[in-house]
């Protein structure tokens, strides 16, 4: 068998981590109460420096997601073209999704642990605020994947981040935190097979001894 026939015969998360894309359009078809807070609760499920869970995600649908599909359209007029068109291209996705989360970081671990450690404060400022990404980003991931096993599909639209302290106003967040992602969600309009990955042999380093 093959690297990736052991890897889809193993388990159903397995299965789940294999087959997650990137789905930037979406089919007309509402997202259920009970799968959203499957995703959620994964997401929230996540491991978390010191478990402060110092994240918060926002679900939007409605008025205020077509809202923020044009705020982000508006900004798009300031970038140069490239981004200008990736920035529009996400505002698409969230149009076509029912319905768009949003994560930020609460800052409270940040705020918090600069006190307890007695180091300088920059120092601890970068420290707690480089855990806080990585938990959120932990917490993003269990979603994406939680999504894909309910036949759901999604994305994390990381050219959002042009624009991050402009998203944090318009979600209603702490300028206190940070904003880490928008992620469109939905039943796929199409289905791909998804970009090749490179080789285990190509990324993985093993030292010994």
């Amino acid at each position: 068998m093959s690297d990736n026939e052991i890897y889809l015969s193993k388990n159903d998360t397995l299965r789940s981590i294999k087959n997650r894309r990137s789905v930037r359009m979406f089919l007309d078809k509402p997202v259920s109460e009970d799968d959203l807070r499957i995703i959620l609760h994964a997401a929230n499920q996540a491991p978390s420096a010191h478990n402060q869970q110092s994240w918060r995600f926002i679900v939007l649908r409605g008025k205020i997601k077509s809202d923020l599909a044009d705020f982000i359209s508006a900004k798009a007029n300031d970038f140069p073209k490239p981004s200008s068109a990736i920035l529009r291209l996400a505002a698409r996705s969230i149009i076509s999704a029912p319905v768009v989360i949003a994560v930020a970081n609460s800052g409270e671990l940040i705020s918090r642990g600069t006190e307890l450690f007695k180091v300088d404060k920059d120092t601890a400022h970068d420290f707690f605020r480089i855990m806080e990404i990585q938990s959120s980003a932990a917490a993003v991931e269990n979603l994406l994947i939680a999504a894909t096993s309910l036949g759901l599909g999604a994305v994390w639209l990381g050219v959002l981040v042009l624009i991050k302290n402009d998203i944090l106003k318009f979600i209603g967040e702490s300028p206190e935190g940070e904003f880490m992602a928008v992620i469109p969600v939905g039943y796929a309009a199409k289905t791909s097979e998804g970009p090749k990955k490179q080789s285990l042999e190509m990324v993985v380093k093993h030292l010994d001894g």
